[in-house]
């Protein structure tokens, strides 16, 4: 039995490279490529109407959930919190008209032709493949999450998430988040995906421009419990910790698996992820190797520059714990040396962030380089001032 992917793996575009990076001394790394989906492409905005700079929070936005739109609902309804005043009182119909003329220039005519051709290919998947654990397509809290990442989830607040996470390095967080139980039905839900397509001779598209194995998981139908992964669990501890790249109006996810080991991945190169926070959590298996190494956190314009001593850091990555960071935060992955590891990722996208970066110049809130030069700009008007 075969069926047509119809369009096959769609190229990737946008983002910058291709592929894993060839290795070098870490404090002065290559040029980071950006790991971007393969079936969309990332293109910067010149959208002549100008949302507000801060959401009004008295508005209470309008439902999308029963339009049909080229966008998920979610993004408009957060959307619509940053409209000029003049355009919260208009009718709904006129609001999307409005905000679907910004989100589109994120994506031109050709790219709109590959996310409709996407959707296509997305749903003949979901109308062939049958589920092996359904229990995991919908969110269960108690059954998915450790009972303490439950409980500062549930208090959200900054004590209570710093008491069940560690720092070791400014920007990198590390905690307990799934339990084992659901890791197993994840990894033998992905293990029946891989199969039906090894069996049905499927052509599907992988997760990324660096990534080789590995599966897309809302590709098969997961869609909608990685949303709600996103909005309740990724969403507050962001808006707390990375509030200023977006992490409180994160409306968007591409959630996916990787795999390294012998036939599979062996190591990442140094690059940059297409998110403005990225949730990394390790699945299982039996492994050895594979840590992630991370060098700073830089925009478009450093994103190429060298490391600093205290950016350096590398993490170790143990079965049911996540690893949170900035998309921008520079990384890899060195050789998984034996077994086989899987990893889910998830690349937390704010849509309202990417539309205010395009008239913003200065990134030092967190940018190394950028407050690097901030710092030695204040140094020297301080010294020229005492010499005057």
């Amino acid at each position: 039995m075969s069926l047509d992917a119809g369009s096959g793996d769609l190229p990737a575009t946008g983002g910058g490279g291709n592929g894993a990076v060839p290795g070098g001394d870490p404090s002065r790394p290559p040029a980071p490529s950006v790991a971007a989906p393969v079936a969309v492409a990332t293109v910067a905005m010149t959208s002549q109407q100008r949302l507000r700079l801060n959401p009004n929070n008295d508005h209470k936005p309008d439902s999308y959930d029963d339009l049909q739109l080229d966008f998920s609902p979610a993004i408009f309804s957060s959307l619509e919190r940053y409209l000029p005043p003049s355009m919260l009182g208009v009718s709904r119909d006129d609001k999307v008209k409005f905000m679907r003329e910004i989100l589109l220039k994120y994506l031109p005519h050709g790219e709109r032709n590959r996310a409709q051709r996407h959707r296509e290919y997305r749903q003949k998947i979901i109308s062939n493949y049958q589920p092996l654990h359904r229990d995991i397509y919908s969110m269960h809290p108690s059954a998915f999450f450790v009972p303490t990442f439950l409980k500062a989830i549930n208090e959200s607040t900054e004590e209570s998430f710093r008491n069940i996470m560690s720092e070791p390095s400014p920007g990198v967080f590390t905690f307990e988040m799934f339990q084992p139980r659901f890791c197993e039905l994840l990894l033998s839900e992905v293990e029946n995906f891989e199969d039906w397509v090894n069996e049905v001779r499927f052509r599907i598209m992988r997760p990324n421009t660096m990534n080789k194995y590995g599966a897309v998981l809302d590709d098969f139908g997961l869609e909608t419990m990685l949303d709600k992964l996103l909005e309740g669990f990724v969403r507050p501890i962001s808006k707390v910790f990375f509030p200023e790249v977006g992490g409180s109006t994160l409306d968007s996810h591409h959630g996916f698996v990787v795999e390294y080991g012998k036939d599979r991945d062996v190591d990442l190169g140094f690059h940059v992820d297409d998110s403005e926070v990225t949730l990394n959590v390790c699945l299982g298996k039996q492994f050895s190797g594979g840590e992630l190494f991370f060098r700073g956190t830089r925009c478009d314009k450093h994103v190429n520059t060298g490391t600093h001593s205290e950016e350096i850091f590398d993490f170790s990555h143990v079965p049911g714990r996540a690893v949170l960071h900035r998309g921008r935060h520079r990384h890899g992955a060195r050789a998984t040396t034996s077994g086989h590891r899987i990893n889910l990722l998830l690349w937390c996208r704010s849509s309202i962030f990417r539309e205010m970066k395009k008239y913003q110049k200065d990134f030092s809130s967190w940018c190394g380089e950028c407050s690097r030069e901030k710092k030695e700009r204040q140094q020297q008007s301080v010294v020229s001032t005492r010499s005057h």
